[in-house]
């Protein structure tokens, strides 16, 4: 376990913007490891969540995502925005379709689906949304797209 005076340690997920076709998700948790995301779509901001990192698998796990985000929001998907609400509807959806595996200490068959945690709505962004897991709250990430 870190201690408080420990450095943290920052790693930089995708650093050259190279790497489509994965989604992870950042669990919060006092680990010393903090994890940055390029976000916001043409905003390109730099996001950053202490916790430890859990990938999710499937065939194109970001594709409903770069949809809503690239194309109907057209890479304008910044921290802040009003969202309406059939955009609001179809994120909900979105982060729904993802189970979170070896989480929760379950032994269900099916893992756990994530829930987009509305009371932090204001923080989510292109390729950042903030989630509900068994383990408490996180954020999940992908490939910004400018």
């Amino acid at each position: 376990m870190p201690t408080a005076d420990a450095p943290k340690r920052y790693v930089f997920l995708d650093p050259d913007g190279c790497g489509g076709g994965w989604v992870f998700v950042i669990v919060a948790a006092p680990t010393g490891v903090v994890y940055q995301n390029q976000c916001g779509g043409y905003s390109c901001d730099q996001y950053e969540q202490e916790g430890y990192l859990v990938p999710l698998y499937g065939a194109d796990p970001d594709e409903e995502l770069r949809k809503i985000f690239v194309g109907e929001l057209k890479g304008w998907g910044h921290r802040g925005r009003v969202w309406s609400p059939e955009v609001l509807e179809r994120v909900r959806a979105a982060v729904r379709d993802f189970g979170i595996y070896g989480s929760g200490g379950t032994d269900e068959p099916f893992p756990p689906s994530l829930v987009l945690d509305e009371s932090r709505l204001a923080e989510a962004a292109e390729a950042w949304l903030p989630v509900l897991t068994p383990d408490g709250p996180g954020v999940l990430v992908w490939e910004n797209s400018d």
